[in-house]
Formats: structure tokens, sequence, C-alpha cells
């Protein structure tokens, strides 16, 4: 049975990690969530849920802007082949988490470290790094180095690669 936010945010205190969160109505995509901006502050979030062929899960977590390129991206995160999204039910086997919701608190729920967590450089360098926790109906905001403490607590060293392109980085 997955963990409630209500045991996530014990666990969190457990660890001596203070985190603010806002609850706020459903945000399922990105665009959505672009309507809290000026609201809270600090790096907001993307998230991608991937598999290789030989079923190694990824969740690599970029800023809501950055571009990740699906094609190329497993060269960078030791996949086995190229990635394709991963299904909701392995989704939620292994993290606990709707489609909507997916977040790198997750790992909480990955108790048998089936998903391998890769954070984008561009991101951690925000201080502040703004997550779900574990529902789209709110947004947690956790400092870069609580989180990595925290993937540690659930069993994940979490690798910080380049894997993102900002948006604007295209269009040049």
């Amino acid at each position: 049975m997955p963990k409630t936010p209500d045991e996530l945010f014990a666990f969190l205190d457990q660890l001596g990690i203070k985190v603010k969160t806002v609850t706020h109505p459903p945000l399922f995509t990105v665009a959505d969530s672009q309507s809290l901006r000026g609201e809270i502050a600090g790096g907001h979030t993307k998230n991608l849920f991937l598999k290789d062929k030989k079923d190694n899960f990824f969740l690599v977590t970029v800023e809501e802007d950055a571009v990740v390129d699906l094609k190329t991206v497993h060269t960078l995160i030791g996949a086995a082949s190229r990635v394709s999204f991963g299904k909701p039910e392995k989704l939620m086997e292994y993290l606990g988490l709707l489609p909507g919701s997916v977040s790198t608190l997750g790992a909480i729920n990955d108790t048998e470290g089936k998903v391998k967590i890769i954070l984008d450089d561009g991101l951690m360098r925000h201080d502040i790094i703004n997550v779900h926790p574990l529902t789209n109906e709110a947004t947690t905001s956790i400092g870069r180095d609580d989180l990595v403490r925290f993937l540690r607590a659930t069993g994940h060293e979490p690798e910080v690669l380049a894997v993102a392109a900002p948006a604007d980085a295209l269009a040049e």
C-alpha cells in the first residue's frame, strides 16, 4: 500500500527536513502548474518515468521548461536501450503514484530500489525545489540538499546529470 502524504511528511519530519506545502486544485501538467508562478518560489519540476527494453526504470526530474531528448537520453542515464514512458501500472507499483502526481518524493514507496533517480544538474542549481507530495493537489518546497538527503534515506542514491536543455536553448 503506497504511503499517504501524511506518512511522507512524518518521514521528512523524522529526518529533520523542513518543508513548506501549498495546497491547490489538481495540477495534471506543467502548463497547469505554471498558474502558480509567483506564489511558490524555487525550481519547479517536470518528471519523466521511463523504462528501457530490459525493464530498468528511471525517474528523470528536470526543470519544468527543460527539454529532454528521449532519443538520446538513454546514453546519459545508463539505460540498456532507448527508453519509452513507463506504464501507469508500473508507476503505481514502484512509486505509488498516479500519472499527474509524479514526483521524486515517490521514492518513499520504492522500497525495493526498482527505480533509478536522475536529477538534472540545471534543476539542482536551485536552492529550493518544488515537487508534488504524492498528490497533484499540493506542491511541496524542499531544500535541494534536503531532497538528496531524503532520497538517500529511502535507499536511492540520486545521480545528478546534465540530461536536459533549457527550452530557450533550442530556439537559438
